[in-house]
Formats: structure tokens, sequence, C-alpha cells
């Protein structure tokens, strides 16, 4: 059998990846997912804790058994939460995992799946009132809005109970987007990105002197980038102190810690929002926290004054941090 390597569809998959995991407004660190179903019953998705960016330097994908694994969610069969129990042995290469969203992956009928964490649309799917205020955005596009469903088994429950479309948006979650090409699942990806944008929030200046005085000795320092430094805007730290999305809680733990600066900073923490002054990070804060502290930022920065976001519950990170698939996707992600 030749290799899946010469088939120039999932060539062309491999470049998309890798375009959409270099793209921060896509895709940060190791999140997202995509996939190519194959005629003989194998579908090759990101391996856990890969990142996207990766696809076209080294090996990230991983082949799935996907009509089983599809059957095993439809008949409730608990195996259905052990990817790796579906990989198709004789074609796989190495240790790696097939992504958490294996399952979403198996039960979408399109032959490309791309999940991304579009900071735009996630701005849009943290909002008590996502659907509706998704909607007149969308017109014209068929597409699902699923509520909140922990990856993995229960989002890929979620998603089959619907009827099939070529868009889910994901409450406090992402977008996925479906095709038969790869050329239409990249314009989808585009198409939904613009309608689903947003004006970013202006006028937070840093105090940079202030946060250099207050991380001095510290094994903090303050963010070098400052789009990271507008989430500490006081109209927004509230939000940010509770976690919005699922990869926040993997990478960066529960919410934020917001100090003001007349306080002490936490004894450890990967990121802390110093009220009105700005961001500061730790020094030996991992590249997939880092990623998701510009992730946050950024997702701030496309809220409209007022608007409410409710956070996940205490029983949604609870489920996310005692989760042995996420614990091996966070070390996979520090190789």
């Amino acid at each position: 059998m030749a290799s899946i390597d010469a088939d120039p569809t999932y060539r062309a998959l491999l470049a998309l990846s890798s375009h959409i995991g270099a793209d921060r407004r896509l895709v940060q660190g190791a999140g997202g997912n995509s996939s190519i179903k194959m005629a003989d019953g194998v579908m090759w998705i990101k391996a856990s804790g890969t990142w996207l960016a990766d696809a076209q330097q080294r090996a990230i994908m991983v082949p799935v058994g996907y009509t089983r694994m599809a059957a095993a969610l439809a008949s409730g069969d608990p195996a259905a939460a052990r990817q790796q129990d579906f990989i198709a042995v004789d074609l796989a290469a190495g240790n790696l995992r097939p992504s958490i969203e294996t399952g979403m992956h198996a039960v979408i009928p399109s032959r490309i799946v791309v999940h991304v964490h579009c900071v735009a649309t996630i701005a849009r799917a943290i909002r008590a009132d996502a659907e509706a205020a998704i909607a007149p955005l969308l017109e014209g596009i068929d597409w699902r809005f699923i509520p909140y469903a922990k990856p993995g088994v229960p989002l890929a429950e979620a998603i089959n109970a619907v009827s099939p479309a070529p868009v889910y948006v994901l409450g406090n979650h992402g977008l996925v987007v479906t095709s038969e090409t790869v050329d239409e699942a990249a314009a989808l990806l585009a198409d939904m990105s613009a309608r689903l944008g947003a004006p970013r929030r202006q006028g937070f200046v840093p105090d940079l002197a202030g946060l250099a005085a207050l991380t001095a000795g510290t094994n903090y320092v303050p963010a070098a980038e400052d789009a990271l430094h507008a989430a500490a805007d006081p109209a927004l730290t509230p939000i940010a102190a509770r976690s919005l999305y699922p990869d926040h809680v993997i990478f960066l733990g529960r919410g934020v810690p917001v100090i003001r600066t007349d306080e002490t900073l936490p004894e450890k923490a990967d990121l802390v929002l110093v009220e009105g002054a700005g961001a500061v990070l730790a020094q030996d804060a991992s590249a997939s926290a880092r990623a998701m502290a510009g992730c946050l930022a950024d997702v701030l920065s496309l809220l409209p004054n007022g608007v409410r976001v409710p956070p996940l519950s205490e029983a949604d990170e609870d489920a996310l941090l005692d989760w042995d698939a996420e614990r091996y996707r966070q070390k996979i992600a520090r190789i």
C-alpha cells in the first residue's frame, strides 16, 4: 500500500494545518486539530499534545479506525473514551496518542474536519447570549451551535445528536469547519473568522515601570507583548479571573490570579494580571502556557462593554483537571 505521505489531499491538509497552527488568532500552542478520512476506513488525525504548526516538519498525525470509533460512540461503549484503542496499528509509527477530539472527528461524516480555537469565535461563544448573538453573523450558513460539553466523548455525543452541518460553533470552546476538500475547508474557515470578528478594545496603557518594580527579584517578568497587558483592564479582570474555555484550564489552571499593585505576587502561577497595570508571566512558564496567555488577552480584547460572560463551572474545571487524557497532553506539550 502506498504511503499516506504520497496522497496529495493529505499533504494539502498538512499544509493547511501548518498555516493555521502558525496563526495565534486560530490556534494557540497544542490546541486545535485536523483530520482526513480515507477510503480504507482509516482517519488520520492530529496527535494529542502536538502542535499543528509542526505539521510539515514532524510526524503529528495518527491513523485511527474511525468507523469502529463512531460505532463505539453510537452504542455507548466505554472504550470510546480510550482513543488509543482505535489506532490502526499496522499504519502507525511511534507512540503518539490520537487527539482527545478523535470521537468528534469520527462522528462528523465529512472527509475533512478542522477544529480551531479561533479567538473571534471564542469571544462570541463564551457569552451568555452566544447563539443569539452569532446567528445574524452567520446568515446563509448551515451551522449548529453546540452548548459547552467536555471535550472527548461528551462533545462527540453532543455533535452526533444534531444533524450534520459544514460549521459547528462550540460553546466556550471554538469552531469546527467540515468539507470534502481541503480548499473548501480553508475557504470556510477564512469566511467564519471574518464573519465572527469584532473590533479590538483600545485605550489601555500598561504601567511598565510599576510592573518592573513589582516583579524585581521574583520569578516573574512583565509580559513582553503589549497585547497581553490589555487583559489587566479593570473592566476585564473580573472575567479573566475565571476559566472560560478548556485549554485555559489545562495549560493555565483555574482562572487567572488578579492582584492590585500594592499586593504580593502569588508564589506560583504562569500568568498574573495586575489590575490597571498589566500582565506578568513566570520566567519558567511553558510555551503552551505563554500561548494560552496570549489567547486569553486576544479573546478579552474582542469583548464589548457590559456583555455577560458565564465562566466554566468548578465541576467543569474538575472534570478537565482530573483527567488522564489531559495530563498526557500537558506532558507531550512540554516535550
